[in-house]
């Protein structure tokens, strides 16, 4: 991968080996041959009489325990393949990003390699006349160990690839990345008004290499253009992806030109987006599973609802957040030094709603639960979110009013329900803000 140099390849190499299946599982098989050779040094035969095995015994068992190792990484190869095609065929591809980092799934191949290196390194020092009691011993406390994990990892994989259980994981991860930027923003706010300097000349730095843009160094950034006294002005979105030569950051003022490859050096670019700075692919990852649920060779839209509980949660954490598109952040002097583009209440709103309206616009659970959506987004945001909801309910009556041309089914269609069908209430909801 060469030499990892700058941020931007910190920041990579860091994220593949997030993802990646190997590394650790292979950490485990070189710290199972070592332990089998500390487990050698330390062999006595003082040791209590039942930990004395003759060499045939010890053997056998080395020997089952190296294949039954074996047999176990391929049930959990075999696991990871049925996952991909459940998570490409009805949940998200997207997903899939997320499946890789799965800490249990790393540990039990680390476990299983780990033990079958241990007792393959054993197995080579049994003889007639020496035998590797102390090793043996741990061989088997290793196999319980592992079969513990599994089971770990069995009840793990039955209840998390549910994909309301997906939807959990992936809109808390959302929330919290959401959360985290917004505190940060709020934390590097500029001194007055954060005016950024309009007249003298723009210097323009191009993107050396394509790819979508995964995250931004913004101290790192931040402090480039404070030491050439300049402001950074990014125009791109997180998640974007960019052809190379693209105009990524304008130098506005400043009384010197920063390197353009040190300022390139300061933006991730890679293969697809990624939610370490990017909420809004959390919620992209939440609207594909409901869509996917609505798609004519699944027909699920329980599941859809269920999805849209998330979507709504996340909604609510948003909504209540000042988004105003544009953020500008200050050095340690609180001078402005860094303007980033960013996403406002109507781009998340837009990305929650609209494709799922199309695509469920025709069944009535979709239509109700949306409704209810919309609702309880009017009654818990400040006044100044509401145009654009008010902008959404609008669009989904459209939707009802072109998909249900009888009236009674129309009638049915129109009503708020959190549950979708069967869980509506009067109340303090539905035909108020419908009407406002």
């Amino acid at each position: 991968m060469g030499v990892v140099t700058s941020w931007a390849d910190r920041f990579r190499l860091r994220q593949y080996v997030k993802a990646s299946l190997w590394i650790v599982p292979m950490i485990g098989l070189v710290l199972g041959a070592l332990l089998a050779e500390a487990a050698l040094a330390v062999d006595s035969a003082d040791w209590p009489s039942g930990w004395h095995y003759s060499a045939t015994t010890a053997s056998g068992v080395l020997t089952a325990i190296v294949g039954a190792m074996v047999a176990l990484l391929g049930f959990v190869v075999t696991i990871g393949v049925l996952v991909v095609q459940q998570a490409t065929g009805t949940l998200s591809p997207r997903y899939m990003r997320l499946w890789y980092r799965d800490r249990l799934q790393k540990a039990v191949l680390a476990t299983f390699t780990g033990t079958f290196a241990f007792s393959f390194s054993l197995l080579r020092s049994v003889e007639s006349a020496s035998v590797p009691d102390l090793g043996v011993t741990l061989a088997g406390a290793a196999v319980a160990v592992s079969l513990v994990l599994l089971l770990i990892y069995l009840n793990r994989f039955t209840h998390s690839l549910r994909p309301v259980a997906i939807a959990d994981l992936v809109a808390r991860m959302g929330k919290n990345v959401f959360t985290g930027g917004a505190a940060a923003i709020r934390g590097a706010a500029p001194h007055g008004d954060g005016a950024v300097p309009s007249d003298g000349s723009v210097l323009q730095i191009r993107t050396e290499r394509g790819g979508a843009i995964q995250a931004f160094d913004v101290p790192g950034l931040i402090a480039e253009a404070a030491r050439h006294e300049c402001v950074f002005v990014v125009t791109r979105l997180i998640g974007d992806f960019v052809p190379p030569g693209t105009v990524l950051v304008e130098v506005r003022g400043g009384t010197s030109r920063p390197d353009p490859e040190r300022v390139n050096s300061l933006v991730a670019l890679g293969a697809e987006r990624t939610i370490e700075q990017d909420p809004a692919f959390a919620l992209r990852i939440l609207v594909d599973i409901a869509i996917r649920a609505l798609s004519p060779a699944v027909n699920d839209p329980t599941t859809a609802v269920q999805v849209i509980n998330y979507i709504e949660w996340f909604l609510h954490t948003v909504g209540r957040t000042r988004l105003p598109g544009r953020y500008v952040l200050a050095d340690r002097d609180g001078d402005a030094r860094l303007v980033l583009p960013g996403r406002d209440w109507d781009n998340y709103l837009e990305l929650a709603v609209c494709e799922i309206r199309e695509y469920g616009g025709s069944s009535v659970q979709i239509c109700r639960r949306l409704r209810a959506m919309l609702d309880g987004l009017l009654d818990a945001l400040p006044s100044s979110q509401h145009p654009a909801v008010r902008a959404q309910s609008l669009l989904l009556q459209e939707a009802v009013e072109r998909e249900f041309t009888d009236p009674a089914r129309r009638a049915v269609a129109e009503q708020a329900d959190h549950q979708g069908i069967g869980g509506r209430q009067d109340g303090p909801g539905g035909a108020k803000f419908r009407d406002a």
